[in-house]
């Protein structure tokens, strides 16, 4: 069986990001997550699809998700 939700710790880790930075993504809405109990855990969807959205917008010519 695959693994597939990541803490905030793991999912700044396979981004590149800081800890803060994948909180202001999450709260910007950039980063998708779940609640379970009082964890915050990351579907590894959620960090396939923002990694994918950072890299359209590279190719377009863009600095980052907004």
């Amino acid at each position: 069986m695959t693994r597939r939700l990541y803490t905030v710790k793991e999912a700044a880790l396979m981004t590149g990001l800081s800890r803060a930075s994948i909180y202001n993504r999450l709260s910007a809405g950039d980063i998708r997550s779940v609640k379970v109990g009082s964890r915050r855990l990351f579907p590894d969807t959620a960090i396939d699809e923002f990694i994918e959205r950072l890299e359209e917008q590279a190719a377009r010519g863009g600095s980052g998700v907004a």
